[in-house]
C-alpha cells in the first residue's frame, strides 16, 4: 500500500540549477530577475544579452583569422627572399626537389595544426550527434506524455457525454412512459418521479464537473468549450496513432490543448533534428576533405574547403547563440514549472487554482476538488437503483406493461454506473500528474542534457574552424605549384651531367667491369 501511495516527483537537475543561477543583464547592463516570463520584453532582453556573447566570440574569431591572413599576405614576401637564399645554400645537399629545412619545419607545423584542428572538429561532431539524439529523445518523451494526457482528457469528455446523454434519454423516454403508466398509483408515481429528479440531479452534477473540467483544461489541455456540444470532436485517439500534422492555424488555441502542443512540437522537432544532422554532416565533410587535401597537397580542394569552413564557422557561432538562449530559458522554466503554469493566463483561463494545483502536485494531503460532486452523484445513482428495485418487486405485478420501460431504465443505469466508476478513476490526479511529471523529465532532463551537448559541440567546432582558417592559408600556399613540380621533374630527367656522373660512379664501383 505504501508503494501504491507513492507519487512520482520532479526535482530540478544540477545543470538546471547552474544555468538558472547565471546572472541576467538587460540591454542597459542592469541586473534582472531570472523568473521565467517569456512574454516580458525585459526577460527577452536578458536572453538577447546572453546570445550576444556568441556574437562577440564570432567577432574575436574573425579578428584572429584576419590577423593571420595579414601575416601570411604581408610577411610572405620577406620569407620568400630569405627562402631563396637558403635554397641556394642547400642546393648541393638536396636532390633537386623537396623543401629546405626551415621551410619544411614551417610546413610541418602548419600541417599538424590543421590536423589537430580537424581532430578537434571530429570530436565535436561526435558530441553533436549524441546531443542531437538526447534532445530528440527528450522531445519524444514530452510529446508522448502530452498525447497520453490528451487521450485521458478526451476519455473523460466521452464518459461524461455518454453518461449525460444516457440519463437524459432515460428521463425523456422510459421514465416518462412509466409516469404515464403509474398515473393511477401514487406510490409508484412518486418513486418514478424521484428517479426522474435524481437523474436530472446527476446530469446537473456531471455537467458542473464538465464545467470545472473545461476550465481546468485551460491548464492541462482540451479543445472543448463550456457548452455541451463541445465534446463532440474529442473522440479519444490512442497516443500511438495520434495525428502528427500540426493544425493549420499558427495561433495558440484557447483554451490550450496538449494534443495541439504535441503535434506542433513533433513537427518542429523533426525540422530541428534534420537541421542539426545536415549541419553535422557539413562539418564532417569539410573535415574529411581537408585531410584529403592535406594528404594530396591539392591546393584547389583546400581553397574550396576554406570557403565552406567560413560558412561552418558562422553557423557554429550562430547555433551557439541560439542554444545559449534556449538552455537558459529552459533552465528558468524547469527550476519551477508549477509556478509558471499556475500564474500564466494562457494556461489558467478561468481555471480554479485548487483544481490546477491538485493535478500539478497530486499531494496526498490534498482532497480532490471533485470529491463532493462525485459523492453526491454516487448517492443519487444508488437511490435511483433502490427505487427501481422497489418498482421491480412491487409494480410489475400490477402494471406488467411497465416492464419494458423499467428494463430500459435499469440497463441505462447499469451503463451509467460503469461509466461513472471509470470517470472516478480518470479524475484521480495520479494519471494526469504522471503524464505531467514524465513530460517535465523528458524536457528538463534529456532535453536539457541534449542542448548542453549541442552547445559544447557548437563551441568546439567554432574553435576548430577558427584554427583551420588560420592554418589552411599557410598550408596551401606552401604547397609546390605545378610549374615548380614540372621544373623539378624536368631537371631530374634531362640533366646530362648528372646522369653521366651517376653512370661513371656506378662503373667505378664495379671492379670487374
Amino acid at each position: 500500500m505504501a508503494a501504491m501511495a507513492t507519487v512520482p516527483s520532479y526535482t530540478p537537475s544540477l545543470w538546471v540549477r547552474l544555468c538558472h543561477a547565471l546572472p541576467r543583464l538587460d540591454l542597459t547592463m542592469q541586473m534582472k530577475d531570472n523568473t521565467f516570463v517569456p512574454d516580458s520584453w525585459e526577460y527577452q532582453q536578458t536572453l538577447l544579452v546572453l546570445s550576444s556573447v556568441s556574437a562577440i566570440a564570432l567577432v574575436i574569431s574573425l579578428l584572429v583569422v584576419l590577423s593571420f591572413l595579414i601575416y601570411y599576405c604581408c610577411c610572405h614576401r620577406g620569407d620568400r627572399s630569405e627562402g631563396s637564399e637558403e635554397e641556394e645554400e642547400d642546393e648541393d645537399g638536396s636532390t633537386g626537389h623537396g623543401y629546405s629545412g626551415k621551410k619544411g619545419r614551417g610546413i610541418c607545423c602548419v600541417t599538424w595544426v590543421a590536423v589537430a584542428a580537424v581532430t578537434l572538429c571530429c570530436v565535436a561532431i561526435g558530441i553533436g550527434f549524441y546531443g542531437n539524439s538526447e534532445a530528440n529523445d527528450g522531445m519524444y518523451q514530452l510529446t508522448s506524455s502530452l498525447l497520453t494526457a490528451n487521450y485521458t482528457l478526451a476519455s473523460i469528455d466521452l464518459l461524461i457525454s455518454d453518461t449525460v446523454a444516457g440519463l437524459q434519454l432515460s428521463v425523456s423516454g422510459p421514465l416518462t412512459s412509466m409516469e404515464e403508466l403509474f398515473s393511477g398509483s401514487k406510490p409508484f408515481l412518486v418513486s418514478t418521479r424521484n428517479c426522474r429528479r435524481l437523474s436530472e440531479n446527476v446530469v446537473n452534477l456531471l455537467s458542473s464537473i464538465s464545467l470545472v473540467r473545461s476550465s481546468f483544461e485551460a491548464g492541462l489541455g482540451n479543445d472543448s468549450n463550456i457548452s455541451g456540444a463541445s465534446i463532440i470532436p474529442l473522440t479519444p485517439v490512442p497516443p500511438s496513432v495520434a495525428p502528427t500534422v500540426a493544425p493549420s492555424s499558427s495561433l495558440i488555441p484557447r483554451p490550450f490543448s496538449p494534443g495541439w502542443a504535441a503535434n506542433t512540437l513533433m513537427v518542429n522537432e523533426d525540422y530541428r533534428w534534420l537541421s542539426y544532422v545536415l549541419l553535422l554532416l557539413l562539418d564532417l565533410i569539410v573535415c574529411l576533405f581537408i585531410l584529403l587535401g592535406l594528404a594530396k597537397q591539392a591546393r584547389w580542394l583546400l581553397i574550396l574547403m576554406t570557403v565552406l569552413a567560413w560558412l561552418a564557422l558562422f553557423l557554429s557561432w550562430g547555433s551557439l547563440g541560439l542554444e545559449t538562449a534556449t538552455v537558459v530559458a529552459l533552465s528558468d522554466f524547469c527550476s519551477d514549472p508549477n509556478t509558471f503554469i499556475l500564474n500564466t493566463t494562457q494556461f489558467n483561463m478561468g481555471t480554479s487554482s485548487d483544481v490546477l494545483d491538485y493535478y500539478l502536485t497530486c499531494s496526498r494531503r490534498m482532497n480532490s476538488p471533485f470529491q463532493q460532486l462525485l459523492t453526491q452523484s454516487q448517492r443519487a445513482l444508488s437511490n435511483i437503483h433502490t427505487h427501481l428495485s422497489s418498482l421491480d418487486r412491487n409494480a410489475l405485478t400490477q402494471f406488467p406493461k411497465a416492464e419494458k420501460s423499467l428494463r430500459e431504465v435499469q440497463q441505462i443505469l447499469n451503463s451509467t454506473e460503469g461509466n461513472f466508476h471509470q470517470l472516478v478513476a480518470l479524475l484521480n490526479c495520479r494519471g494526469l500528474n504522471k503524464d505531467y511529471i514524465d513530460s517535465l523529465k523528458g524536457l528538463c532532463y534529456d532535453g536539457m542534457e541534449g542542448l548542453l551537448y549541442l552547445s559544447l559541440y557548437s563551441f568546439l567546432s567554432a574553435l576548430a574552424f577558427t584554427a583551420l582558417l588560420c592554418s589552411l592559408p599557410g598550408a596551401w600556399r606552401s604547397f609546390p605549384s605545378e610549374s615548380e613540380e614540372y621544373e623539378d621533374s624536368d631537371s631530374e630527367s634531362e640533366d646530362p651531367f648528372t646522369s653521366h656522373q651517376d653512370s661513371k660512379r656506378f662503373l667505378q664501383w664495379q671492379p670487374w667491369l
